[in-house]
């Protein structure tokens, strides 16, 4: 039987702020054989992706005044020490991948910006070359996107912890997960 740590997010979501981070937190401090009850304002639609490419399922149901309660659940393939990595890889993330052709640096910018540039340089550039992009935070809306336009990427937090840095590779992955 799973064992749920409660994590709330509400508040910092009525105050403006992005619990991303906060909930990467709680995935990575869950034990064996823990799963993550998540409170939030919204259903978070692409929560369940990106954690549903790391082995947890999930069951989400609308609670009182609009709120959500979701049950991450591990499965056979959610990590069993230390939760969450915080790669995003396709599987053409395999072997080496050229220099990239072209780097952004969106740290400074506020979402959806990052992503709307992201998308539309990856619309001028051809297949196989590689765009490297820097933010502030982990792009989970974008994985979907490059997903559906049949790019690879691959991604994670530089050494600092507060600078993600992803590369993509223009026509590389159909069905790419996070």
């Amino acid at each position: 039987m799973t064992e749920f740590v409660d994590l709330d997010v509400r508040p910092t979501l009525r105050a403006g702020g992005e619990p991303f981070g906060e909930i990467l937190g709680a995935v990575k401090a869950l034990k064996p054989g823990q799963g993550l009850r998540l409170y939030t304002t919204f259903e978070p639609v692409p929560l369940f992706h990106v954690l549903g490419s790391k082995g947890f399922s999930h069951e989400a149901r609308e609670i009182d005044g609009g709120d959500w309660e979701v049950l991450f659940t591990p499965g056979p393939g959610a990590p069993a020490e230390g939760g969450l990595p915080t790669a995003a890889a396709t599987p053409a993330s395999d072997g080496e991948w050229p220099a990239p052709v072209q780097e952004m640096d969106n740290r400074d910018l506020d979402p959806p910006e990052p992503m709307v540039r992201i998308l539309a340089a990856t619309e001028t550039m051809a297949k196989g070359e590689v765009l490297q992009a820097l933010l502030c935070r982990e792009p989970i809306f974008l994985f979907p996107e490059l997903a559906k336009r049949g790019h690879g990427w691959r991604g994670a937090f530089e050494p600092d912890g507060t600078t993600y840095k992803v590369l993509i590779r223009i026509g590389a992955a159909a069905g790419a997960t996070a």
